[in-house]
């Protein structure tokens, strides 16, 4: 065993920086959120755009994986992917997920879990466009999940679609947006002695109802 796993359980951190009451959060989960996000960017923490997302195979096995928020609004939260991936094929079986922010500097944790649903085409054709070129030429590359013998056909399809498309390569008819409309939030933040904070949003007919779940 090394000295690392030795040491593991003894690892401790102090959460001090902030604290999260009902009174000076928002009734609306959405502006919570948005406050948060907007302070973790400002804060220029590292990717703070980052967020694991939860999703179930038809097998009742679950898998997370990391990918990045690119829109939000009263409508749900909005990231990109390949519809093929492993995540595409388990969110067409059960749409159902829950995605996690986790802010370590600002001792904060925000998750979130709803039904997932693909964004519109003209959505996902204006993102994609505004995508840097390699990346739109890296979606057509990648068969995302699948098992490939080596880098070298990453390597190669990217070469094979940047000769045939140029530089206006269109969006993959297997790529493209998802939205995950929230029914439940959780915000969480770090507080002393183990005594965090931790707030519910759930809906309750066709309101957001606001509770204090013990940490």
């Amino acid at each position: 065993m090394s000295s690392t796993a030795d040491r593991i359980a003894e690892l401790r951190k102090n959460y001090e920086r902030a604290e999260l009451s009902e009174d000076a959060s928002h009734a609306d989960p959405l502006k919570q959120f948005d406050q948060w996000l907007t302070e973790a960017i400002s804060s220029e923490i590292p990717e703070p755009n980052a967020m694991t997302l939860a999703t179930v195979a038809s097998d009742l096995r679950p898998s997370t994986r990391v990918v990045l928020v690119k829109g939000y609004d009263e409508r749900g939260i909005v990231w990109y992917t390949n519809y093929e991936s492993r995540k595409g094929v388990e969110l067409a079986g059960n749409p159902y997920a829950a995605l996690q922010f986790h802010w370590v500097e600002l001792e904060r944790v925000v998750r979130i879990e709803g039904r997932v649903e693909k964004t519109g085409a003209e959505e996902s054709d204006a993102y994609y466009a505004s995508r840097p070129l390699d990346s739109r030429i890296g979606a057509w590359a990648s068969p995302q999940s699948q098992v490939i013998p080596g880098r070298t056909v990453l390597v190669t399809n990217a070469a094979k679609y940047s000769a045939q498309f140029l530089l206006n390569p269109p969006r993959p008819p297997h790529w493209g947006g998802y939205r995950l409309v929230p029914d439940q939030w959780q915000f969480w933040q770090g507080r002393k002695s183990r005594l965090h904070d931790r707030l519910r949003y759930r809906q309750a007919g066709g309101e957001w109802v606001r509770e204090r779940l013990a940490p």
